[in-house]
């Protein structure tokens, strides 16, 4: 078991690391700058913000549930496997039922900076959610790098 879980965990490792690393961009810099975009510029600017950026974050996040799913089912024991797929679960509800609202109103009403403040403010959620669960994968992953006597 300890052969298999190893890999499992460095992979998510891996993973949560590079959404960890993209979430802090995308809190201090990307977000924030959508208030610096003139309102005639911002529709198209914003289009292409979510369409560069979902082929990105898309394809980790399908990833990293699998991987949290394949861990937890292995290991229904182990509470860091339940607090990494519970913290998949906030990061997925947050981005479908806060961020994902927030862009589509943009979409449709154009720039509007309280709008822009809330995207900010809610992606806090995310950014601690990614930040925490690699901190706890990180305590998992050092199980394993330890010599066994």
């Amino acid at each position: 078991m300890r052969r298999a879980t190893g890999p499992l965990v460095l992979a998510q490792v891996v993973l949560c690391a590079f959404l960890c690393g993209l979430i802090w961009v995308v809190q201090g810099v990307l977000y924030p700058l959508f208030g610096s975009v003139g309102p005639t510029e911002f529709p198209a600017y914003h289009a292409a913000e979510m369409s560069r950026i979902t082929w990105i974050v898309a394809p980790a996040m399908l990833a990293e549930l699998g991987l949290a799913l394949a861990t937890l089912a292995l290991h229904r024991q182990e509470p860091l496997a339940w607090g990494g797929a519970a913290l998949v679960g906030v990061l997925w509800a947050s981005t479908a039922f806060v961020q994902v609202p927030l862009h589509q109103y943009l979409v449709q009403r154009g720039a509007d900076a309280a709008v822009i403040d809330h995207l900010v403010d809610s992606n806090w959620i995310r950014t601690a959610g990614w930040t925490v669960r690699l901190a706890l994968l990180l305590v998992w992953l050092r199980r394993f790098l330890r010599p066994t006597a």
